[in-house]
């Protein structure tokens, strides 16, 4: 876990913060992103730690602080061919604003990396406003060196936050079902990685095969489907200790498990005698409890960010569309009525909206829509799009993208369906869940 520090770590600064008119809207489009300059950041003496010197740390978390400002759409990092002058460690506390200026720069994100006695990091970020020269952001972030990138996230988030007045995302997870191997045999793994695709790793080993993997809003674990001798069961995987545990063994198949809000209960589909239906259960497996009857399919449920309701897709009515109930089964309605088909609804961490997949002529694009059905837009437009997960602050969602000829990647884009964006993966991407913010 990293601690925040504030201005006794960082040199003991007493200027206050004094907010500023410097902001950036992310409810339009953004065409001319805010020109941002971003040096690497410097060390006071360059000494050695596990995972480099204080000097290489600087320039690597500026890297990190620069790609991710610029993955969101909304800044525009300035060359660094194009910077007058070099950051000096003094020059952090009181910048040389005039060379910025030079440079068209409406805001500095500066800093520092320096070991502390206990072999710790700190890494120091300071985020100004180059024309009024006002510090908007001071904040420190200790942590072991090998942490050093979840620092630099945090940085990143506190400078989207600082500048757009909503939460970052940056400093999060994702997990995915890694696919690799022919369309008739393929092996599906659950692997994590961080938002940005960094520091990937498998999580099984392909032996079994997995399929929609879902995070708990408040802790690391994962809840997903396995085949393990080839029946459909309900997993969860603790990704701090390594950890699997059969949950739902059940005597008929069980797919498509999503957490609620705090974590303490799973809502999941269950096939019986032909028919499946939403299911609700306590996160152990225990207090199994049925919420529809319908004739049909019921599945994909997930909550609302308050936990009281429960999005989900059925074809009761004739063709897939999505519904909306609440958690106790009651008050089953209708909410989309547009041409085509709906699935995988997902609520916004905000509560807002519900992205979801639309399937009409002849495509599978990502769209959202308000929890009652209106505003409905669509924000992609390739052959297959589907299987929406939201940012943690609920402003880009992440989905996979097949391709015509075979295989399928991993995209995400944000909510004005501008930003478009593909995500590295070492293999091919299916089925992505975002992460709240890693504590």
């Amino acid at each position: 876990m990293l601690r925040t520090l504030f201005a006794t770590f960082l040199l003991m600064i007493s200027a206050p913060v004094v907010a500023q008119n410097l902001s950036v809207d992310i409810n339009q489009g953004v065409s001319r992103p805010l020109p941002i300059a971003i040096p690497d950041f410097t060390t006071r003496t360059d000494v050695e730690t596990p995972a480099g010197t204080t000097a290489q740390l600087g320039v690597r978390v500026a890297e990190v602080v620069t790609n991710d400002l610029k993955s969101s759409g909304l800044f525009r990092p300035i060359d660094k061919l194009a910077f007058t002058t070099t950051v000096r460690y003094p020059d952090v506390l009181s910048p040389q604003f005039a060379n910025w200026r030079t440079v068209a720069a409406q805001a500095l994100v500066t800093g520092f990396a320096e070991r502390q006695a206990d072999g710790s990091i700190t890494v120091g970020c300071y985020l100004y406003d180059v024309f009024s020269e006002e510090v908007l952001v001071r904040e420190g972030f200790n942590t072991e060196p090998r942490n050093w990138r979840r620092a630099a996230h945090k940085c990143a988030d506190a400078v989207y936050s600082r500048l757009t007045g909503e939460a970052g995302y940056f400093d999060s997870r994702i997990v995915y079902v890694s696919e690799t191997g022919p369309a008739t045999s393929r092996i599906k793994r659950l692997a994590v990685m961080d938002q940005d695709g960094a520091n990937h790793r498998f999580l099984t080993n392909g032996q079994n095969l997995v399929l929609t993997p879902r995070f708990s809003a408040n802790d690391q674990t994962v809840a997903y489907l396995s085949y393990a001798q080839n029946r459909p069961r309900i997993y969860s995987y603790d990704i701090a200790s390594g950890q699997q545990r059969l949950i739902g063994d059940f005597p008929n198949m069980s797919f498509a498990p999503r957490f609620s809000p705090d974590g303490r209960q799973l809502a999941f589909s269950q096939s019986r005698a032909g028919n499946t239906d939403v299911y609700i259960m306590n996160s152990d497996g225990g207090n199994v409890r049925r919420l529809t009857t319908s004739p049909g399919i019921d599945t994909a449920p997930s909550f609302s960010p308050d936990g009281r309701r429960i999005a989900f897709e059925s074809d009761r009515g004739g063709s897939q569309q999505i519904y909306t109930m609440n958690v106790d089964g009651s008050n089953q309605q209708r909410i989309s009525f547009g041409d085509g088909r709906y699935g995988t609804p997902v609520w916004s961490p905000r509560g807002d909206l519900i992205a979801m997949t639309k399937i009409g002529g002849g495509k599978f694009r990502i769209g959202v829509m308000r929890p009652d059905g209106s505003g409905e837009r669509l924000l992609t437009d390739s052959w297959q799009d589907e299987g929406p997960t939201w940012s943690p602050n609920g402003r880009v969602i992440m989905f996979f993208r097949s391709r015509q000829g075979g295989g399928a990647d991993l995209h995400s884009i944000d909510l004005t369906g501008i930003n478009e964006r593909r995500i590295p993966t070492p293999l091919e991407g299916s089925d992505p869940a975002w992460s709240a913010l890693l504590p």
